[in-house]
């Protein structure tokens, strides 16, 4: 008699333990998996800091042939500060809108100046401006596919529970309009 019950409470210590171990392993990927999204996240922000960079260098470029409201400057500058300040995907998404606005209107410029389109400073930034664009879209590739993990995790059984009794919530998806899912063409034909 007890015998059995001995082997009735190490089986009910083992499932309770098991539960104990599995809410842990759940939550830490949790963690790891919100971990992933902020530091690609960050990611992103560093190389939209760095196709501003960019730009306001095909600016000073530019600048000589064409003719630039100052506001195009401060525009830049202003969202150069903005990018490594915001905290959400609505937030960049803005930004990138705007940046990506910015950079075809300095694009129309190079494309009415032919011998702008030659110099090799002005082909070396475009260079490195489509290689910050395949940067940006790898991270948000990267960003999103992490987030669809983590909500998936929230929505099955299950890390549900443990989502629900931690007071996890899902994450936002890097989403873009329409009109901006393509990378801007940063090449022309001479």
């Amino acid at each position: 008699m007890h015998f059995l019950i001995y082997a009735i409470l190490i089986v009910i210590v083992l499932i309770v333990l098991g539960f104990f171990v599995m809410f842990i392993t759940t939550y830490n990927r949790f963690q790891q998996l919100k971990n992933g999204a902020e530091a690609t996240f960050n990611q992103i922000k560093v190389a939209m800091k760095k196709r501003l960079d960019l730009l306001n260098e095909l600016l000073e470029s530019v600048k000589s042939y064409a003719r630039y409201e100052r506001d195009t400057f401060e525009r830049i500058t202003k969202l150069r500060t903005e990018v490594m300040k915001v905290n959400t995907p609505r937030d960049l998404q803005k930004i990138d809108a705007e940046t990506r606005a910015l950079l075809g209107n300095i694009l129309v410029s190079v494309e009415n100046y032919p011998e702008l389109k030659t110099s090799e400073p002005v082909q070396k930034l475009m260079e490195a401006a489509n290689q910050v664009e395949d940067e940006i879209a790898r991270l948000r590739y990267t960003y999103n596919n992490i987030v669809q993990e983590y909500n998936t995790m929230i929505d099955t059984i299950p890390s549900n529970v443990v989502a629900s009794l931690m007071g996890l919530r899902k994450l936002d998806y890097l989403q873009f309009e329409e009109g901006i899912e393509r990378r801007p063409e940063l090449s022309w034909s001479v």
